[in-house]
């Protein structure tokens, strides 16, 4: 692609599937997430303020167990491919992530490229105080907040139904795009399903990398199907190639 200068790459489950971390599926119109002993979870019994109110010892553990298995996986050929298109790309460059793991920080990135729209496995949210702190442990049992010393620490993700990060910035991203690129979506969460509409709008070319067409595939103007490992570093390598026009 050429005249590409600002681009704004949004990342979904699809470029931490191949790392080994478990996607949700769909089953009766249902989604469930699955975990290493095999139990399933509905978003209605883990993912709503609703479900913390009503058995925050099954919440806590939930995502006590997701974080915890942080530790046994590690970056793809994608997630080092984005690092290597943050640190070489001479444009502008914004990375959005639904993912609430940290492999594209533990791929290079800086923490403050990646915007994490949808919170973090390793940070806490304080109930009481509003404060987020870095956190790798337990949340059962209820640990005291680091800041204000109240138990009143939940993961800092951002429930159904909870409004996401950084939103007023990725407007201002979208608005100011010559790209935007889709990877490893489904297309069928918004409000991030709904940016590439956003960006057609401001006059951005839209691609996507998918294992398989996105809910939104229509909406791009070029969809490249197979695997992240492949399609991204191939991507990025062909950017880096023409470099940004301005």
């Amino acid at each position: 692609m050429r005249g590409i200068c600002n681009i704004v790459v949004l990342t979904g489950a699809g470029l931490s599937a191949e790392s080994g971390i478990p996607t949700f599926r769909t089953v009766g119109g249902v989604n469930y997430w699955d975990t290493a002993d095999g139990t399933a979870y509905t978003i209605d019994e883990v993912c709503t303020p609703e479900a913390l109110e009503r058995d925050e010892g099954l919440v806590q553990r939930f995502y006590d167990g997701r974080r915890a298995a942080l530790a046994d996986v590690a970056p793809n050929a994608a997630h080092h491919a984005l690092a290597r298109l943050a640190a070489e790309w001479d444009g502008g460059l914004t990375i959005v992530t639904q993912n609430v793991d940290d492999l594209l920080e533990r791929a290079g990135l800086r923490v403050e490229r990646v915007w994490h729209m949808h919170g973090t496995l390793r940070s806490a949210l304080c109930r009481d105080c509003g404060a987020r702190t870095p956190w790798d442990g337990a949340l059962e049992g209820g640990p005291a907040c680091p800041v204000c010393g109240v138990a009143a620490l939940r993961p800092d993700i951002v429930f159904f139904g909870e409004m996401p990060h950084h939103m007023d910035a990725i407007e201002a991203a979208l608005a100011d795009a010559d790209l935007f690129v889709s990877i490893g979506t489904s297309g069928a969460v918004y409000p991030a399903a709904g940016f590439v509409q956003t960006a057609r709008h401001y006059g951005a070319q839209t691609l996507e990398l998918n294992l398989d067409p996105s809910a939104g595939s229509i909406f791009f103007d070029e969809t490249r199907l197979g695997r992240a490992g492949t399609l991204v570093p191939e991507w990025v390598a062909a950017m880096l190639a023409v470099g940004a026009l301005r």
